[in-house]
């Protein structure tokens, strides 16, 4: 007997409920074969089977809720490993060593990541392609994905033209195996007429999940004006917040702030240009705005003289760089200036969940990069431990794989505090918005010369202005500004970091 448990569900994810089962006891399944679906607050799981065998009961049914690693059900070995043969056989059938159809999948798009738009595809119908060649490239609302072809064949059939959004684990194409080129042209239609029957029958009588009907109740929205993104177009609670938003915004009319602009529309139309907004600034425009609906944001500012820092730096770069193979910058001094705040100021570095403050005893630090496609935080885990070298090789590699569009989604979650150079692009002063649900995010700027009082002297010194941004709902005007004065402090003399004072 083998037990079928509910996997992993994601960071600071503990529970979900069973949406829907597709076998029932006494089914046959194969190994691998989707047994059920779970829905968490987050994203949808699908539960394979992990062994071939018959589905001998069902423990936790649908719409009850369950636990990481509780048991959803048991699964018999034996008679019924074979079954699911004779059902995948008919595609199989007519050429034993002809080929058979391989269908081409969305890959798993990470964490709290349950859909994809089709970008590009590289391949068209009846193109020959290799095993892992790049058929077509998936745009999420934070990284873009490449999807390599499964095996050696030809491209007969595309499911999802450009433009399409598609889930996590749909199907993409089709492709006929390396020996199948031949039957190639009469298979397509075969499987596009049995797709049609398919797709007509699924939509009839599709059980949209529990917490969808919930929220469509409380919201009093039509089942009509929900478009279901789950498995054969069930409605999932995602999708009745989309539908939720799409009504409150309607009675703003469209055509009505439209139809004074028609006179000069004739006019300005060589002189406009309509473009779609890309998933990643959807994102990025959708989260801003929550950050600022959601915490009690403040900032606060200081100034820093950034005279030894460039000392430092002036006398050592080129042996630095020869000794470590990294060029040696100012991030290193911040993230380390940052990290040695951070232990005095515990607050900044924790989140608020529910009603719990989570305290993080250790530093993923955010380093906020613009790239041709917006702006992304990739993740630098336990800057806290790492060296100025260390620091220095890993912001470059991050960097370079973020401008390239290489950045996993696992590389850009998980981070505990934020910094934004704004400097870069030559801002002099600004209140960077926070990165959720962080509590804490500094903004660097343009070093500038400017006349200071030193020592009752008037004197050139570069300065450059820092700003704290940070939810008042955990940290307090006492711990923001002490916290920036600690990142003033180590900078004007960055031997306080070596003597951790």
């Amino acid at each position: 007997m083998t037990e079928v448990r509910v996997p992993t569900l994601g960071e600071s994810v503990t529970e979900a409920t069973v949406a829907t089962w597709f076998k029932k006891p006494g089914d046959a399944v194969a190994q691998d074969e989707m047994l059920c679906e779970l829905e968490t607050d987050k994203v949808t799981v699908e539960v394979p089977s992990p062994a071939a065998g018959t589905l001998a009961d069902i423990v936790a049914a649908e719409g009850e809720t369950v636990g990481v690693d509780a048991l959803l059900a048991n699964i018999s070995e034996g008679s019924g490993a074979a079954a699911p043969a004779p059902a995948a056989a008919p595609a199989a059938a007519p050429a034993s060593d002809a080929g058979v159809a391989v269908d081409v999948m969305v890959p798993t798009l990470g964490e709290s990541v349950s859909e994809a738009t089709v970008s590009t595809w590289f391949k068209q119908v009846g193109d020959t392609v290799q095993q892992d060649e790049m058929l077509c490239e998936l745009e999420t609302d934070k990284v873009s994905v490449e999807v390599p072809a499964p095996a050696s064949g030809t491209l007969t059939e595309i499911l999802a033209a450009e433009g399409t959004t598609v889930a996590a684990g749909g199907k993409l194409a089709v492709m006929s195996g390396a020996s199948a080129s031949a039957s190639a042209s009469a298979a397509a239609p075969a499987a596009a007429a049995a797709t049609a029957p398919a797709a007509a029958s699924t939509s009839k009588d599709v059980e949209d999940s529990p917490a969808a009907k919930k929220a469509m109740a409380e919201a009093g929205i039509s089942r009509d004006a929900v478009k279901g993104t789950g498995r054969d177009g069930r409605a999932m609670k995602d999708d009745v917040a989309r539908a939720f938003a799409a009504a409150a915004s309607t009675p703003a009319p469209a055509p009505a702030t439209a139809a004074p602009r028609a006179p000069v529309s004739a006019d300005n139309a060589s002189r406009e240009e309509r473009v779609k907004m890309t998933r990643l600034r959807q994102t990025i425009a959708k989260r801003l705005k929550d950050s600022q609906n959601t915490a009690a944001m403040l900032t606060t500012y200081n100034e820093v003289d950034m005279t030894e820092v460039m000392a430092v730096r002036k006398e050592y770069k080129d042996a630095f760089e020869k000794k470590h193979g990294a060029r040696m910058g100012f991030m290193s001094f911040f993230t380390k200036a940052c990290c040695h705040a951070l232990k005095e100021v515990p607050e900044v570095n924790a989140e608020i969940d529910g009603t719990d403050i989570v305290y993080k005893n250790y530093v993923h630090m955010g380093i906020a990069a613009g790239t041709p496609t917006g702006l992304v935080v990739p993740v630098i885990r336990d800057a806290d431990a790492m060296s100025f070298a260390e620091i220095e090789k890993a912001i470059a590699e991050k960097g370079a794989r973020a401008r390239d569009g290489k950045l996993t989604m696992a590389e850009m979650q998980g981070g505990t505090f934020t910094i934004s150079n704004g400097g870069v692009y030559g801002s002099l002063m600004s209140s960077p918005i926070l990165n959720p649900p962080q509590s804490g995010i500094l903004g660097m700027h343009k070093i500038q010369e400017r006349p200071m009082a030193i020592n009752g002297q008037v004197v050139i010194r570069p300065m450059m202005y820092l700003a704290l941004s940070y939810d008042h709902r955990i940290v307090d005007g006492k711990g923001a500004v002490t916290f920036l004065v600690r990142v003033k402090e180590a900078l004007e003399d960055p031997r306080r970091l070596l003597l951790d004072l």
